[in-house]
């Protein structure tokens, strides 16, 4: 067994923390600092339904407690990477700094791409319910 292989899990465990408390924490502020129906609205302002928001409320809340306690965080991972590669197309007339007025494209893109290499990963260690394996 190489150094490598004995420290894989702890760094898919990583990955997953940091994305879980991420999306713990953007959708606890869409759900309690603006609201459903103020998420709604601005979903409604850049273009999406505003019914969207409801639903990535749900998935940004659950789905970062599953990733923080290591809930299928394959699955997850997967589904964030797309999640995240739309909410990046709101953002991509803006330019690529996330400091550039209304926020770049950069950090949703780079969160997508850290979502799918866990995807790619594996469930880490310490996980709760594992994916299923090919």
């Amino acid at each position: 067994m190489t150094a490598a292989s004995r420290t894989l899990p702890y760094a898919a465990l990583v990955l997953r923390l940091i994305l879980g408390v991420m999306f713990l924490a953007h959708g606890l502020t869409k759900l309690l600092v603006f609201t459903p129906a103020g998420t709604a609205g601005f979903f409604e302002s850049v273009g999406f339904s505003g019914f969207l928001a409801y639903p990535v409320i749900a998935f940004e809340v659950v789905g970062g407690l599953f990733l923080i306690l290591g809930v299928l965080a394959r699955w997850v991972a997967a589904l964030a990477t797309v999640q995240l590669l739309v909410a990046a197309s709101v953002h991509f007339g803006n330019g690529w700094s996330f400091t550039n007025a209304n926020g770049g494209w950069e950090y949703p893109v780079f969160l997508a791409f850290t979502a799918l290499a866990l995807a790619l990963l594996d469930d880490g260690a310490f996980a709760l319910k594992r994916s299923a394996r090919n």
